[in-house]
């Protein structure tokens, strides 16, 4: 993946020039951009690759509130031309979960905008009139304070684009709107969770270490054990009676693991997981078939247009197919 090309005239116009938009950015979408782009950088091994995703939310006068993103493709031999198809498709998916959501822009990663987001971003007209731009900057130091979530700066900018006229001629530019995070209670909670887990708090990632830390330890001593009973065996140990009763006693304490509730909570927790695998695999089945119907319409709208006609008319149609006269 290329990374942002940087071009010598800029395309935003000077801090001067203020917007009049406001705009409330949620913490879902934060949480989705930065793992979209830590994602990305770890499947293609470059600290830059090319990130590009939509922007949902609502929009009522100069009020817009940004709610959740969904990522966008590209054209497998130009990154700079949208993937148009695969936009609608998620969209609309969206549209039939979220009803109150609208596309209202973009989100890309890059220092500042370029020629090259130019080019992006009127791709995006198309779904709405003033498709906003949400740059995610890893790397700027001009990030924006914030004391909604835990005190830390933000490296978004957020632009909103606008015509520029110079030495009589036009050109598409960006102005920079400031933004307030939005939160709401289960947001705040969600947002505490995830930064409580980063810690090393609460994350699944360190309940599995430790598990695995617990897991490795008793297969260490369980090694000992077999390998003491068998030095004992082969005579190379005197005999500890004390530790063989012990021994002897934690076996016959082993079956008592496999009790009844045991196995309901294990067979329990088996079929969840092979319920959510099942659920993934009609989802993906719902999805084909949908297109397949969306396709089948298409193909039959030409027949049920021609069933439509009177007979008479129908009969004269198929006449005039055949090279015939009525």
């Amino acid at each position: 993946m290329a990374s942002m090309d940087t071009d010598e005239q800029s395309v935003v116009l000077p801090a001067s020039t203020t917007s009049g938009l406001n705009i409330s950015l949620h913490p879902l979408p934060i949480l989705n951009i930065s793992e979209h782009l830590t994602r990305l950088r770890l499947q293609a091994r470059t600290n830059s690759p090319f990130v590009l995703g939509a922007l949902l939310g609502t929009q009522n006068g100069r009020e817009v509130e940004i709610v959740n993103t969904f990522e966008l493709a590209t054209d497998v031999n130009d990154e700079n031309i949208v993937d148009h198809a695969f936009l609608v498709t998620r969209r609309d998916q969206y549209k039939q979960v979220f009803p109150s959501l609208e596309f209202i822009g973009w989100y890309t990663v890059a220092p500042i905008p370029t020629a090259r987001h130019i080019v992006l971003h009127e791709q995006f007209t198309g779904y709405c009139s003033t498709p906003l731009l949400l740059l995610l900057q890893p790397s700027s130091t001009n990030s924006i304070p914030t004391s909604d979530v835990l005190g830390q700066t933000l490296p978004f900018t957020a632009y909103e684009p606008t015509v520029e006229i110079r030495d009589k001629k036009t050109r598409s530019v960006f102005i920079e709107a400031s933004f307030k995070v939005e939160t709401g209670e289960a947001e705040r909670i969600a947002v505490d969770w995830t930064a409580k887990g980063g810690v090393g708090g609460t994350s699944l990632e360190s309940h599995l270490q430790t598990q695995r830390a617990a897991v490795k330890m008793l297969h260490e001593r369980i090694l000992i054990l077999v390998q003491y009973v068998t030095n004992v065996i082969a005579g190379q140990v005197p005999k500890d009676h004390m530790t063989l009763r012990s021994l002897s006693a934690l076996i016959a304490s082993l079956p008592a693991s496999e009790n009844e509730s045991f196995r309901q909570e294990f067979d329990t927790e088996y079929e969840d997981v092979q319920l959510t695998a099942v659920l993934s695999s009609l989802t993906k089945s719902a999805n084909i078939l949908n297109d397949l119907v969306d396709k089948h319409i298409v193909m039959t709208m030409g027949v049920r247009d021609e069933r439509s006609l009177p007979g008479p008319r129908r009969r004269m149609g198929r006449a005039s197919e055949w090279g015939m006269h009525p």
